[in-house]
C-alpha cells in the first residue's frame, strides 16, 4: 500500500445540475465558447428538468468517493481523496485551492472517463492545467482504464444479467457518446481513431466472454449542427433497423459511461426504451459501474501501479484484449483539438 511519491487522489469528474436554477447556468458552462444562445440551453435542458433539475452524477460520485475512501481505509492507504468536477460544484480550481491549504504537493488524478479522445481526456487535462500551473503541486493522470480487466470483467456481468431479464436471444447494444468524426479521428493521435477501437475492443471481450453472436456498437447524444459528421448509428435508428431485421428483444449496454448519469437516464432508460417499446422489442439496460466497490478498488490499483513507476519500480500493467497498458503521459498530438491552442497538463 506504498503510494508514494503521491499525497492525495483525486477524482475528476464532469458535473452536473442539482436543482432546475442550475441547469441553464451549468450548460453554458459546457458549452462556453460555442456560441450556443440562451434559448437552445434551455431546451436542452429540458432533459434534466424531466428529472427534477437534478443530474444523477454528483451523487454517484459521492458515492464513488466514499467507495474509495472506505477501500483505502480497509486496504490501509493513508491518503486522501479529493473530488472535483470540469463544469459544476465543487469544481477543480476549488478543489486545488482546498489540497494546496492541506499542504498536499503531489496528487494523481483519476478521471471518470475511461477512453482516448478530445472531450473525454484532452479537455479534462487543459483545465487541470489551468486551475493547477501557477500552484505549488504536482499533478499527474492515472491511464485510461478500459482495457483494465476489472472494467471489462463489470460490464461482463452486467450485460449477463441484463440478458436474463430479456432473453438469450436478445441482440446486444453497446452504446457511447457520440463525437465528431474528427474528434475520433484525432483520438490518441492524428489517424489513430482510437475513441471508437477502444469501444468496440470492449464489446468484443464482453461478447467473447459471454459467447454472443448477436452484438452491435452504437452511438447516442448526438449534438452539434447536422452538417458536421458524427460518429454513428445512433441508438434510436439503430433499434428500428434491428426490428426490421427481426430481432424482438435488445439489451442496451452503455460501456461508454462508468455512470448513470443523464445520458444513460434520458437517452437510454426514457428515450431508446420508448423507441423499443414503440417497435415492439424485450428492453433491459445494463448497469454501469457507478460506485461498485469493485471499481473502487481498480481505481486503487492503478494508483499504486502509477505510484510504483514514479519511483522508478516496473509494476504490473493487468490489461486485456489487443491494446496494451495506455502510457502515463500523453504525446504532444493526442486527441488535438483543432480548434483550440490551449496549453494542457502532460
Amino acid at each position: 500500500m506504498d503510494a508514494r511519491p503521491y499525497d492525495a487522489l483525486l477524482l475528476v469528474s464532469f458535473g452536473g445540475p442539482e436543482k432546475p436554477e442550475d441547469v441553464v447556468p451549468f450548460l453554458e458552462n459546457v458549452t462556453r465558447g460555442r456560441g450556443i444562445p440562451k434559448e437552445r440551453l434551455v431546451e436542452v435542458g429540458e432533459h434534466y428538468f424531466g428529472f427534477g433539475g437534478k443530474s444523477p452524477i454528483n451523487g454517484i460520485n459521492r458515492e464513488l468517493l466514499a467507495a474509495l475512501r472506505a477501500d483505502f481505509a480497509e486496504q490501509g492507504l493513508d491518503l486522501p481523496v479529493y473530488w472535483g468536477n470540469r463544469n459544476w460544484d465543487p469544481y477543480l480550481a476549488d478543489a486545488f485551492e482546498q489540497m494546496v491549504a492541506d499542504g498536499v504537493e503531489r496528487v494523481a488524478c483519476f478521471m471518470t472517463s475511461a477512453y482516448s479522445s478530445y472531450s473525454s481526456c484532452r479537455q479534462y487535462r487543459e483545465n487541470l492545467f489551468e486551475v493547477s500551473h501557477d500552484l505549488p503541486i504536482r499533478v499527474d493522470r492515472l491511464r485510461h482504464h478500459f482495457n483494465h480487466p476489472v472494467f471489462v470483467e463489470l460490464f461482463t456481468e452486467f450485460t449477463r444479467t441484463a440478458l436474463a431479464e430479456v432473453g438469450p436471444d436478445a441482440h446486444v447494444v453497446f452504446v457511447t457518446h457520440s463525437v465528431p468524426e474528427q474528434m475520433n479521428e484525432a483520438s490518441g493521435g492524428p489517424g489513430c481513431g482510437l475513441y471508437e477501437r477502444q469501444h468496440l475492443s470492449v464489446a468484443r471481450l464482453v461478447s467473447e466472454s459471454l459467447g454472443l453472436d448477436a452484438w452491435s456498437l452504437a452511438y447516442c447524444s448526438r449534438s452539434g449542427p447536422p452538417s458536421q459528421p458524427w460518429l454513428e448509428p445512433d441508438i434510436n435508428d439503430h433499434l428500428e433497423d434491428l426490428a426490421e431485421r427481426g430481432v424482438t428483444g435488445v439489451v442496451l449496454v452503455p460501456i461508454g459511461f462508468v455512470a448513470d448519469h443523464m445520458e444513460v437516464v434520458y437517452d437510454l432508460d426514457t428515450e431508446a426504451k420508448a423507441t423499443a417499446e414503440k417497435l415492439g422489442l424485450r428492453f433491459a439496460r445494463a448497469a454501469s459501474p457507478n460506485a461498485d466497490p469493485r471499481y473502487a478498488a481498480m481505481v486503487r490499483e492503478l494508483l499504486l501501479e502509477r505510484a510504483a513507476a514514479e519511483r522508478g519500480e516496473s509494476p504490473e500493467r493487468p490489461v486485456v484484449g489487443e491494446f496494451g497498458p495506455k502510457a502515463d503521459t500523453c504525446a504532444i498530438d493526442c486527441c488535438v483539438n483543432p480548434r483550440s491552442q490551449r496549453p494542457v497538463l502532460a
